[in-house]
């Protein structure tokens, strides 16, 4: 590891396995990628379950499961302080030279951050959702995120899309902001190997049943695409609060033999599902990138998804057909999408995915960034107040005293802690780390 061009990098999220989503897979993907190019690569999330110490994934990922539990949404309980001594122990066991946080929404990820810049390390922040400006939830949030940019050394999007929304909510400098889209694994996402009879065409949704996945525009579009077309066929995957009300339709419009619920479907089984249908079905009201349409793609299914946030920027016309977040015209695009069915070629449609998104060269470019973050310098202490200063009348002051108080304590555990008397753990290389188990176990623990 100590060879030239090569990093140390901690990923700091609470959302990561064994919960499943689009961060936690690009977190795995990326930390896989990076491994393989030759950096030092560490995972810290938060306690899931029983799940608690250290713990080794494929390709020797090591994963530090921090004693904290989820409060709200996987999230941890903000405590600004708390998680201070860790981080820096961390830190300092794993010998890092880039923390690289994920997703706004992460208490665990702002924190880490914040410790980092007051220890002087170089930090990265990558953002994978959009946010708005009007409701009480997104305006603290975009506080937070002022608050946590404000001393970032570089920032990274998923959209441009979702680069002019970063920036505008944090008022970060447009030239610190990168955008590196998503990747899909193309491997384990092929097309079925016989192509599929059209005489029932068969809808796939994978979504997780809320609001902001449009599960209420889903109640009023399926009863009327299943009138309107008496050869298709829905399958919805995935579980929610929004489920009871899909499940309320199927019983109202008599449509049980149209429209199977599958409930939560792993990720391991995706692939399974999405080859049974012909089209996948994508109402998202808010999206900064939407992964879920690039599995799709690369299985060979024809989109069909609302034109909000980044989701014009993923795919081509010819693969996806798109609408706004409207019952009626989601209705008439998935009808072109039906008549559209005769051109496409499942197989060809893989092959492009192949040659668009890859998580190599997702991982190339986030060297990039990584290597323009540790050319920039560290700023003093008071330059950096200065930063805080700017985010706002009073909020700008609190923002001050956070960081003044982190500093303190911070020294305060040097003297307490020299950092010399933190032990440095090994490197470990693993062999054979084809025939290491899966990303959702572990085979050899340490305790923190």
């Amino acid at each position: 590891m100590g060879e030239p061009g090569k990093h140390r990098i901690l990923m700091v999220s609470d959302f990561f396995y064994p919960n499943f989503g689009g961060v936690e897979n690009h977190i795995y993907y990326l930390s896989q990628c990076l491994i393989k190019e030759g950096h030092k690569v560490v995972v810290m999330t938060h306690a899931y379950q029983n799940r608690s110490g250290v713990r080794y994934m494929t390709n020797g990922l090591k994963v530090y499961y921090v004693p904290w539990k989820p409060f709200l949404m996987q999230n941890t309980l903000p405590t600004f302080f708390g998680t201070l001594p860790i981080t820096r122990t961390i830190l300092i066991r794993e010998k890092i030279s880039l923390v690289h946080g994920h997703q706004a929404f992460s208490t665990l990820c702002h924190e880490a951050l914040m410790h980092a810049r007051t220890m002087g390390y170089k930090v990265v922040f990558t953002d994978h959702s959009l946010y708005g400006f009007a409701d009480v939830g997104s305006i603290h949030m975009n506080k937070v995120l002022q608050f946590t940019l404000a001393d970032v050394t570089q920032a990274i999007c998923v959209s441009h899309t979702s680069k002019e929304n970063t920036v505008l909510r944090s008022g970060l400098p447009p030239e610190k902001v990168y955008v590196i889209p998503n990747a899909v694994d193309t491997a384990m996402f092929k097309p079925a190997p016989e192509r599929l009879n059209r005489d029932e065409i068969v809808i796939v949704v994978l979504s997780r049943l809320v609001y902001r996945k449009g599960a209420d525009l889903l109640v009023e579009v399926i009863p009327e695409v299943c009138r309107l077309h008496p050869n298709v066929r829905f399958i919805v995957g995935g579980d929610g609060p929004k489920r009871v009300r899909l499940e309320e339709m199927r019983e109202k419009h008599s449509l049980q033999d149209r429209v199977d619920m599958l409930g939560a479907v792993p990720h391991a089984k995706v692939r399974s599902v999405l080859i049974t249908g012909h089209i996948f079905l994508n109402s998202s009201l808010t999206e900064a990138f939407c992964i879920a349409i690039l599995e799709a793609a690369s299985c060979g299914l024809l989109t069909v998804s609302t034109r909000v946030g980044g989701v014009p920027e993923v795919l081509p016309d010819d693969m996806v057909v798109l609408a706004a977040p409207d019952p009626t015209t989601m209705v008439h695009a998935i009808t072109r999408a039906i008549h559209m069915l005769p051109q496409i070629d499942p197989q060809d449609m893989h092959n492009r995915m192949k040659k668009l998104y890859s998580w190599p060269d997702v991982a190339r470019r986030t060297e990039i960034v990584y290597n323009r973050a540790l050319k920039c310098s560290n700023p003093p202490l008071l330059d950096r107040l200065s930063r805080y200063l700017t985010c706002g009348t009073w909020a700008g002051k609190i923002f001050c005293i956070v960081m003044i108080v982190d500093f303190l304590l911070w020294r305060l555990l040097q003297l307490w802690q020299p950092d010399k008397d933190v032990e440095v753990v090994p490197d470990i290389q693993l062999q054979n780390s084809q025939h290491e188990e899966t990303p959702f176990g572990s085979s050899m623990e340490e305790s923190l």
